[in-house]
């Protein structure tokens, strides 16, 4: 009896080292321009090219502006930083896909829709949210940069193989709570330490009714609380997504490799090292009020006494009192975006609750789609616009305020209601305050001009 994680690993060691690590093959190797120029210039001084060039995929995300794309990238360290991606990609034959390409966008976005995430496979990147393409039934995880070193030079990985978890939620959600709603509920009752050294897979009712794109969201966050990585297990909405996509099987390779990935499941009876079940009756709309994803709360009830001197600490930073309710709180910023909810569902979301609305005017909202296909999506659906009468101007493809390694960088002391998936002091820049919500909180927010639960909203 066997999980999906054992089965998956187990079929991809190459060799089991006696009281040390895993060496592992990786099937797919996706590189961004913050983590790989280091594992690159040790190619180089080992006078070494990447052992299988077709296996690995570049897009630059984390520097890259949101607007004049056209334009030469005007900070110098990321323009340098994008640069050297671009060089590296080429002189070792790997497909980049560059700023101002029409693949380009989050590699975690891009990696999906493009049918370059599989079933079964084994995901390796430079970055924590690899966990997100778990989300097809891929056992993901992120790399340092030294292992990108080694993945590049011999498509293998050494690596101690994790526990398993497995996180049930059963019962039917309640009405317009989302799959990040989902996650933020788990990270608070486990803790951002509560799943380290462990593998999650995701099972029950409530996790199977999610959409692709939600468990892609789910996915992501099992990081926020220790995960080494996050997956959900095949079914026939992972076959219906994958169906037709560019690096997909196509025809009967297809149909022979669907049957593959629905067989792909934890044997009944199998035995995981740690389990927990919530009901998804308890979850509500959720948004966090601290400095980590697991200081989170209802939107409807009120902030907790600290627990911890540091729980004390983050309340001081967010200039938040226990008791008071943060519902109601003034917003100064909206971002919509992030590997987390950076893909077409979430602006769908997001239109749906602006729409015959008009953007707060003390709201500064940046509205920044995961890649370029989700940008031309939403002209094609005509979501731009139902933005544009709503007063929202739409962004070019970037990880853009997630992090505060690009322009766009909320103001020190400003709160901003946030779709991506970290809330550290300073994540979205010095000082910057940050309350992580879904996609339909940060639209209701975004009109309001305050936290608003959106279901109020309809």
């Amino acid at each position: 009896m066997k999980t999906l994680f054992d089965k998956i690993w187990d079929s991809h060691v190459v060799t089991r080292i006696d009281d040390g690590p895993d060496q592992l093959y990786i099937d797919r190797h996706y590189c961004h321009e913050v983590t790989s120029p280091q594992a690159f210039s040790g190619l180089r001084e080992r006078g070494l090219k990447v052992f299988r060039p077709e296996r690995t995929y570049c897009s630059p995300d984390h520097n890259i502006p949101t607007h004049d794309q056209d334009k030469p990238i005007a900070d110098p360290v990321s323009r340098k930083a994008v640069d050297t991606l671009r060089e590296n990609a080429s002189a070792n034959g790997l497909t980049h896909y560059g700023l101002g390409h029409d693949l380009n966008g989050i590699i975690h976005v891009i990696g999906p829709e493009q049918g370059l995430t599989l079933p079964g496979y084994t995901i390796v990147c430079g970055d924590s949210h690899t966990s997100t393409h778990g989300a097809v039934g891929a056992v993901a995880f992120g790399i340092g940069t030294s292992e990108v070193e080694m993945v590049l030079a011999t498509q293998c990985i050494l690596q101690p193989k994790p526990h398993t978890m497995r996180i049930n939620v059963n019962g039917t959600l309640r009405p317009g709570v989302s799959a990040k709603d989902v996650a933020l509920y788990i990270i608070s009752r486990l803790g951002t330490d509560g799943a380290t050294g462990y593998f999650v897979e995701y099972a029950g009712d409530a996790i199977r009714s999610l959409t692709m794109e939600g468990r892609m969201t789910l996915c992501n966050m099992s990081i926020e609380m220790g995960a080494r990585g996050g997956m959900v297990g095949p079914d026939a909405m992972t076959v219906e997504y994958i169906r037709g996509r560019a690096n997909a099987p196509q025809g009967a390779d297809f149909d022979r490799s669907a049957a593959g990935w629905l067989a792909l499941a934890t044997d009944p009876g199998a035995t995981f090292d740690r389990e927990v079940t919530f009901d998804a009756s308890d979850i509500g709309i959720r948004v966090t009020y601290g400095t980590n994803p697991g200081m989170g709360m209802d939107l409807d009830s009120t902030i907790p006494d600290p627990a911890t001197e540091s729980d004390a600490k983050a309340l001081e930073y967010m200039q938040f009192s226990p008791g008071q309710p943060i519902a109601g709180t003034k917003v100064d910023y909206v971002f919509l975006g992030s590997c987390t909810n950076g893909r077409i569902e979430d602006f769908r979301e997001f239109a749906r609750i602006v729409k015959g609305r008009r953007r707060h005017p003390d709201v500064t909202a940046w509205l920044v789609p995961g890649s370029r296909a989700v940008m031309k999506q939403i002209v094609a659906e005509g979501l731009d616009c139902v933005l544009a009468d709503a007063g929202f101007e739409l962004r070019q493809p970037g990880c853009s305020a997630c992090l505060a390694m690009n322009d766009d960088r909320i103001p020190s002391g400003k709160l901003c209601v946030s779709t991506s998936n970290r809330n550290f002091e300073g994540r979205q820049g010095p000082g910057a305050r940050t309350i992580l919500a879904s996609p339909a909180t940060a639209a209701a927010a975004a009109v309001t001009g305050i936290i608003t639960n959106h279901l109020k909203l309809q």
